[in-house]
């Protein structure tokens, strides 16, 4: 519904208006009855807060970009985005859900662009999650082969086709790897963000271990060894066994679950 539309009551014209120039003032023409230095005001303290928060949500993207088309970004975000929901801490989402459902791609973004800035994203809503670890139901000092392994509501599971926690200004891949870079991001007790590289087999455990809250830790290394057709399952529940005690020393695996 256009901001000049004769279904709105007058004072909601005037606030549509407003905003509409306030979020694309070169489209949009200022309210004839506000003073224009007034309105600088305006214009620069609302699209600077929103630029502020992204750039402090996604500062690895923004080192790769010029200020032209950083700016460019930013501000195509402010003018066709329409946030549904109020919080600052989760204009990063808002973002990424722009980015990959309404925004068109422009021949000047990297490959890497949309992973990139997720993995971003990531550290924030970890970091601002109000998510808890639990401290009972269940055993932290069982053996992870025996029981279910249970993983901390805080450790999230993510893959992606470009080396992402690599991409730096002198490094950007024009083609994704070869194969997908596997990570666990997580938030421990001391409230630390962390990220840690996993290779593809410790990624499926993790993912087998959540499909099934019945499978043991032995039972999820031994459909692993099949499925690679492993000539020595052993070592395999063995290698998996090492790699259960270090993610719960880190903090990702709680104990198993009782």
């Amino acid at each position: 519904m256009p901001a000049q539309s004769p279904e709105r009551p007058q004072f909601q014209q005037v606030q549509y208006a407003f905003a509409a120039h306030l979020r694309n003032p070169e489209k949009n023409a200022a309210p004839a009855d506000v003073e224009e230095r007034r309105m600088q005001i305006y214009r620069e303290l609302f699209y600077n807060n929103v630029e502020g928060f992204l750039a402090g949500n996604f500062p690895v993207f923004k080192s790769l970009c010029s200020e032209e088309y950083w700016h460019q970004l930013a501000r195509s975000f402010f003018d066709s985005h329409h946030c549904h929901t109020p919080y600052f801490l989760e204009i990063g989402e808002e973002f990424l859900s722009w980015l990959n459902g309404e925004r068109e791609a422009n021949p000047r973004d990297p490959g890497f662009m949309a992973e990139l800035m997720h993995y971003e994203w990531v550290e924030l809503a970890l970091d601002s999650s109000e998510t808890e670890i639990p401290s009972q139901g269940f055993d932290a000092e069982a053996d992870l082969l025996d029981g279910h392994p249970l993983q901390s509501p805080l450790a999230w599971s993510l893959a992606y086709q470009y080396p992402v926690h690599c991409i730096r200004p002198d490094y950007q891949p024009e083609q994704p790897g070869e194969t997908p870079t596997c990570l666990i991001a997580y938030r421990n007790r001391d409230d630390e963000v962390r990220f840690m590289e996993i290779n593809p087999v410790t990624a499926r455990l993790l993912y087998l271990l959540s499909e099934d809250e019945s499978l043991t830790g032995r039972e999820a290394l031994e459909q692993i060894a099949a499925e690679m057709q492993h000539p020595e399952p052993g070592q395999v529940i063995a290698g998996g066994a090492q790699t259960l005690a270090h993610l719960r020393e880190a903090g990702v695996l709680l104990g198993t679950a009782i």
